[in-house]
């Protein structure tokens, strides 16, 4: 049976995932950083593996990988979801928030991946990272969160030089804006002009940015590697 761990699973995209591939036969693990009533929740739906983990703290996320491979024995994807946002003026940004923003996206990526490399080896695994639109064009006093997510593209880029040779492929998604709480900040007028000039007529739904995970994942992506899969309806066209 195919393994999965899924960081930021609690919530929002991250619970979609967590629904997919429980309904594909995956064995799933998430990690939920504060959202334990969610994460109970979730884990009764779909039979899922929670474990609290900040994806910032090198510890808890060993002990996270410590925990998936005790669960599961071998693993076979990872996809590195969990994110922060921070939107406001550049000038009126703290240092604080800089790094909880930073941290979050890719000191987490980068400790999540490094520990489940050795274990994707092993499996000729997959990695898949969630970027951001915004990643790619840059968003208006979203600049630090634009550019830890165009970050990741580039992680995903270099990574993939590095450990195609021992078959492990990564990737990124690049999702629109998705309606879930991390678009707390936007009005819903905000939300309506989006839509307005997105060519699909519409915001990305959670089950797109599945959809597309899937996809990369699978055997109809294995010779796809080092590539950002833009999932925004056209928007950054």
């Amino acid at each position: 049976m195919k393994t999965i761990l899924i960081t930021g699973g609690s919530r929002g995209i991250g619970a979609h995932m967590v629904r997919h591939f429980s309904r594909k036969g995956y064995r799933v693990m998430f990690c939920y950083q504060k959202s334990s009533e969610a994460a109970d929740a979730l884990c009764r739906e779909t039979g899922a593996v929670a474990v609290q983990c900040d994806v910032r703290e090198e510890a808890q996320v060993k002990g996270l990988l410590e925990r998936a491979l005790r669960e599961f024995r071998h693993l076979d994807a990872l996809v590195v979801n969990a994110g922060a946002a921070w939107s406001g003026l550049t000038e009126d940004m703290s240092a604080v928030d800089y790094a909880h923003v930073t941290d979050t996206n890719l000191r987490g990526a980068f400790l999540c991946v490094r520990e489940a490399l050795p274990h994707l080896r092993a499996s000729q695994g997959s990695i898949v990272l969630v970027s951001s639109m915004w990643g790619v064009v840059g968003a208006s006093c979203e600049a630090v969160y634009s550019a830890s997510k165009a970050a990741l593209q580039c992680f995903a880029r270099a990574l993939a030089k590095e450990v195609g040779p021992a078959g492990v492929r990564v990737n990124c998604v690049a999702p629109g804006a998705v309606d879930t709480d991390m678009m707390a900040c936007y009005s819903e007028q905000d939300k309506r002009a989006l839509a307005e000039d997105t060519p699909l007529g519409r915001l990305c739904r959670a089950e797109d940015v599945a959809n597309a995970v899937d996809f990369l994942l699978g055997g109809q992506a294995a010779f796809i590697t080092g590539q950002t899969l833009v999932v925004d309806g056209g928007f950054t066209l």
